[in-house]
């Protein structure tokens, strides 16, 4: 298996305090790898060590197969990224911007500025100063500049804040056809768990600058389990009804109108018929499953087992 980046027991402190704590990263060729985390959680300064814009204090950065040195430039033309916040030259249009990082980027086929600028919808912005563009247009222009040179990586940090429903659909398909026709690794940060769930080939989940998961979305995936979610006038009457005439015994206690059942081979027809028969008032039913969010937030949230 051919990794892109590595991370090998790499902690950063800042001040004696420890802001990434022994974090084993592994991103595999042509994936998506998905980071999820609360803000401060240290997703940003990871990246920045995968960049060389931050030194780790300890461990080890592998990029390509080749271990990452003060003096790692090559490597670096091989990286698209944007971290944090996308800054540019505010008096010049996107255009002009993409031109300007083309030139000290060493890339002269600029005939790509077209084609990119079309990709995240920018195609007609050419005489509009990058000053007033919306956040949204901003994060497009800087998705736009960390592509322009083909990378073979692409690390972006929250590349869809400030895009409305549309624009992250388009980035959200943007950057699989990157993935699947184009064969480029991208590592995308991001706290809108639905998002990542969406795109991801691999999860990391990183929660008080530990790497709490790193999993593949296809084994998560294949232990969900299912459940009846029953909302009812009063669940706690309904606990009773399920446990001691039923006699079922796998369920759990929401909330005052919520509950959900997980024992295996129950019908939803079937329970509701044998509710109702002992005075069960139900305003609902249904056949559900642990969603992906539910499990990650839980990590994240720090509900879950650390791995």
């Amino acid at each position: 298996m051919t990794y892109i980046a590595r991370t090998i027991g790499v902690t950063k402190t800042y001040a004696g305090t420890e802001v990434v704590s022994n974090v084993n990263m592994n991103i595999k060729q042509g994936e998506i790898y998905g980071f999820l985390g609360p803000n401060g959680a240290g997703k940003t300064t990871i990246m920045k060590m995968l960049t060389n814009l931050v030194k780790p204090t300890v461990g080890e950065i592998e990029l390509f197969g080749e271990k990452l040195t003060p003096s790692s430039y090559e490597v670096l033309k091989r990286i698209g990224s944007i971290i944090e916040y996308p800054f540019f030259y505010d008096k010049l249009s996107a255009r002009d911007n993409l031109e300007l990082h083309c030139e000290y980027m060493g890339f002269h086929n600029k005939k790509v500025i077209d084609q990119m600028m079309e990709s995240v919808g920018l195609k007609n912005t050419d005489n509009k100063p990058v000053r007033d563009f919306s956040l949204g247009m901003r994060q497009r222009l800087g998705i736009a500049r960390a592509l322009i040179t083909t990378p073979e990586f692409l690390i972006l940090d929250e590349p869809i804040n400030g895009l409305d429903p549309v624009g992250i659909k388009e980035m959200r398909d943007l950057f699989k056809r990157l993935s699947t026709e184009y064969r480029i690794t991208l590592l995308i940060s991001s706290h809108i768990l639905g998002e990542i769930e969406q795109i991801a080939d691999t999860v990391g989940v990183i929660r008080g600058g530990r790497l709490v998961e790193e999993v593949s979305m296809e084994s998560i995936r294949g232990t969900q389990s299912e459940y009846i979610e029953l909302q009812v006038i009063d669940a706690r009457k309904a606990i009773y009804v399920i446990e001691h005439q039923l006699a079922l015994s796998n369920y759990k206690l929401v909330d005052e109108r919520t509950v959900r059942i997980y024992d295996p081979g129950v019908a939803p027809s079937e329970l509701t018929g044998r509710l109702v028969q002992y005075g069960i008032e139900i305003e609902s039913i249904f056949k559900r499953s642990h969603s992906l969010e539910e499990h990650f937030l839980n990590l994240v949230k720090g509900d879950g087992d650390v791995a």
